[in-house]
């Protein structure tokens, strides 16, 4: 069906940088916007960055001007450059897609496995 594989996540100190990669593979027609989340212990999940089929992007509030989501439409994959990080920056960060697999279908939404972020002196 479809994949979706994060990678680049790993252990960072405070005020430092990460890249987080997100390939999409398999039965793909379009993607409507592809999305990184992130969830810490005992939080609810937060939407950290959207970025849509026309390039426009959406932060949340708490990354703003820090993190920068783009993609590569050739890779099909999406990257969320990451600086500035602070501890509550630690979170399990999460790759999501709404797909479109076959034309004339409905877009399905699919999700990565995930990847750890750990921001910590």
């Amino acid at each position: 069906q479809v994949q979706l594989v994060e990678s680049g996540g790993g252990l960072v100190q405070p005020g430092g940088s990460l890249r987080l990669s997100c390939a999409a593979s398999g039965s793909i027609f379009s993607i409507n916007f592809m999305r990184w989340y992130r969830q810490a212990p005992g939080k609810e999940r937060e939407l950290v960055a959207e970025i849509n089929s026309g390039g426009g992007t959406t932060y949340g509030d708490s990354v703003k001007g820090r993190f920068t989501i783009s993609r590569d439409n050739a890779k099909i994959t999406v990257y969320l450059q990451m600086s500035s990080l602070k501890p509550e920056d630690t979170a399990v960060y999460v790759c999501s897609a709404r797909v479109i697999m076959r034309k004339f279908e409905y877009p399905r939404d699919c999700w990565g496995q995930g990847t750890q972020v750990t921001v910590s002196s």
